[in-house]
């Protein structure tokens, strides 16, 4: 039926990505998923603050494991379709991360911190948490990322090794260390 669907070019194709405001999105939570929406409004102080990252941990554990497909979308009333042609990454990994990103002239992708030295270094993606200095010196083609409570220093080509190190890093050093 699927592949019906798909040759005979009558039928759209849901990828999943969505657009909406702030407003509209809150809206529809407190509307459908009442409780996830509570849930994050108690803390609505706390974001954008040092708070944040411990409180969105909290309440994530706490909230109720559903999709935005199956607790909004499918309930809303006010959903439209649109059909559009644009290139799209999701960003899932450090290289599609660094690929769509604005590079320097040296092929450096630099966030975070606007104290960062770069010396004979290129083709790297290095985000330093922001007022942190940093030298990065002799580097090519690595991941450089500072979380503030770990660093990890990778060579682009082996991100699949990242989500075991991870893991490695929450069984030895706890789940705040990851």
């Amino acid at each position: 039926m699927a592949k019906f669907f798909v040759e005979s070019g009558e039928f759209l194709w849901n990828a999943g990505i969505f657009l909406w405001s702030a407003d509209s999105i809150q809206a529809a939570l407190s509307t459908h998923l009442p409780e996830v929406y509570n849930l994050f409004a108690e803390g609505r102080n706390k974001f954008g603050t040092e708070e944040e990252r411990d409180f969105i941990n909290k309440v994530y554990s706490e909230s109720k494991n559903i999709s935005i497909d199956y607790g909004v979308m499918e309930k809303a009333k006010n959903v439209y379709t649109l059909c559009a042609d644009f290139s799209w990454s999701d960003l899932g990994t450090w290289k599609s991360l660094y690929e769509n990103s604005k590079k320097t002239t040296t092929k450096n992708v630099i966030t975070g911190s606007d104290q960062v030295i770069v010396n004979n270094t290129h083709d790297c993606l290095i985000h330093i948490p922001k007022n942190k200095v940093a030298v990065v010196n002799d580097m090519e083609n690595h991941i450089i990322v500072d979380s503030g409570d770990a660093l990890l220093i990778h060579k682009f080509g082996k991100e699949q090794e990242i989500k075991d190190i991870v893991n490695d890093i929450k069984r030895k050093f706890g789940e705040d260390k990851a």
